[in-house]
């Protein structure tokens, strides 16, 4: 006998060794979850079946969680299945077939640039929270929508020969962005001292980094909803908005998918393509509220 939980911390923890410490974690999410579904049983591995799924299921759509959070679930269980039968502890069988394991498109969000002129212009007392959090998310706009783990891990070194050169965390894929003067302003708005690290993002290299980097993107994204407020912006400012508001205005400005493609390095158009639809979607919406306007 083989429990679910002994199986999937292995593998846990190989992915973690592997140094892909994200997915490590979704995967003990998934055991956390499923644990709370088998009210802190652990199964064997082997007795997973349709009837089971689909009880954790409904289990999950009870506790109100979106097709998506569901699927994610589901997903990751289907992967630790599978591997279990590679191995021999489960007989081969679909159990995950009835179930939901797709993707749904979410409502992603953009700024225009008229409201990023705000945001930028905002008069914020030097050293205030909300002038550190609105700076992150203009420095993550100037960086062609530099995701924030990149930015929080983003040090000095980076920085040589005007050019910032990196490796996306999620990807693994080189970029290379110009240095341009709105990012050294920002830059020069906060003394790191000796760190490494180029922002004063992670400030101890304790064995922390990560936990640090999460904390602080909470802390971030709270500022910046107030950020919004003051602006006048209707939806929740978050960091991820700047990365969509750079494909966004990008796109607006009639750049090929292929450049805000590679700008943004994603692995292929057909995650670009999901910003630039969601594009059009925000454009339909401001015709129809005219159109609606002249009645």
């Amino acid at each position: 006998m083989t429990s679910v939980s002994i199986y999937l911390r292995q593998h846990a923890q190989r992915l973690k060794d592997a140094g892909r410490t994200r997915t490590s974690e979704t995967y003990l999410a998934t055991l956390s979850s499923f644990t709370k579904f088998c009210n802190g049983q652990d199964i064997d591995i082997a007795r997973i079946d349709t009837n089971l799924i689909e009880r954790y299921e409904s289990y999950l759509k009870g506790r109100h969680l979106s097709r998506n959070s569901s699927s994610f679930y589901m997903r990751i269980l289907r992967r630790i299945y599978n591997l279990a039968v590679s191995d021999g502890l489960a007989s081969p069988a679909t159990p995950f077939r009835t179930v939901y394991t797709g993707i749904d498109k979410t409502a992603r969000r953009a700024i225009s640039m008229r409201d990023l002129r705000a945001v930028r212009s905002l008069v914020l007392p030097l050293g205030n929270p909300l002038d550190f959090a609105r700076d992150m998310f203009l420095f993550s706009f100037y960086m062609r929508g530099m995701s924030f783990v990149d930015m929080a891990y983003l040090r000095k070194c980076d920085l040589r020969n005007g050019f910032v050169t990196y490796n996306r965390k999620k990807t693994s894929q080189q970029l290379s962005v110009r240095w341009e003067r709105p990012m050294q302003e920002i830059v020069d708005k906060y003394d790191t001292g000796n760190s490494s690290y180029l922002l004063p993002i992670i400030q101890r290299e304790d064995g922390t980094e990560r936990r640090q980097y999460l904390n602080r993107l909470l802390y971030v994204n709270r500022k910046l909803k107030l950020v919004a407020r003051m602006v006048a912006i209707r939806f929740p400012l978050t960091m991820y908005v700047a990365r969509h508001s750079w494909a966004s205005i990008a796109h607006e400005r009639n750049i090929p998918l292929h450049v805000i493609r590679d700008a943004l390095g994603h692995d292929n158009e057909a995650t670009t393509q999901i910003y630039i639809t969601s594009i059009h979607t925000n454009q339909i919406d401001a015709a129809n509220r005219e159109i609606i306007g002249l009645i």
